[in-house]
């Protein structure tokens, strides 16, 4: 028998990035979806979030980044995943980064990245399709 009941999506500011309307945003439209949604706050660590998503059973973490250091974050969160027996729950996000980093990004076990003008709507139908169905 499979999980029953709403997705449930921690969205996360990792690293030193204190700009958070883009996530709370995010979280709003997933909500207002029906999926229950665990914001984390600014200044979160890798560790936190992935503490987090594992003890909220999560079936994705949603990360929302600004400050350039996408490359380093996704990594770690997606490492530490790994390393937790945790790789189920998928992470993906978004904020500014540029086009030649995605694919790396992507490369690295990162399920989806939505880039400045991604519709909420886009980002919802992408979690209901891709996340585990409800």
């Amino acid at each position: 028998m499979g999980v029953t009941g709403p997705i449930r999506v921690v969205v996360a500011k990792p690293g030193l990035d204190g700009h958070d309307r883009g996530a709370k945003v995010i979280a709003r439209a997933l909500r207002d979806a029906g999926m229950e949604v665990i914001y984390t706050g600014l200044h979160q660590t890798p560790e936190q979030i992935v503490d987090t998503a594992i003890q909220e059973d999560a079936d994705a973490i949603g990360l929302s980044i600004l400050s350039g250091a996408h490359n380093t974050l996704f990594a770690r969160v997606i490492e530490l995943l790994e390393e937790r027996d945790a790789a189920d729950i998928k992470v993906f996000g978004g904020g500014i980064i540029p086009e030649d980093d995605i694919a790396p990004l992507k490369a690295k076990g990162v399920a989806e990245i939505f880039t400045p003008g991604a519709t909420t709507t886009a980002i919802v139908d992408w979690v209901n399709t891709h996340v585990r169905q409800p």
